[in-house]
């Protein structure tokens, strides 16, 4: 019988800072509120953290999210 857990464990201890900021890529967005000088907006978010794009309400960053073939996601 595999041991799932255990396997899990033992690939995450072997990724690199680069492979869990890459982890998702290329299929989801994060999204996630930010504050700019123009008031509250929402960031889209590659998974590595690169910011692709800003938009004025969540509603509209889990449209151009998916409108990009991105699956978005919330970040709180």
């Amino acid at each position: 019988m595999v041991n799932h857990e255990a396997t899990a464990r033992e690939v995450l201890a072997h990724m690199t800072p680069e492979d869990f900021a890459n982890m998702g890529a290329p299929h989801l967005a994060y999204v996630a509120p930010m504050t700019t000088e123009q008031g509250p907006v929402f960031g889209v978010h590659a998974a590595n953290g690169n910011l692709l794009g800003v938009v004025k309400s969540r509603e509209l960053a889990f449209v151009a999210a998916r409108q990009n073939d991105l699956e978005p996601v919330s970040v709180h």
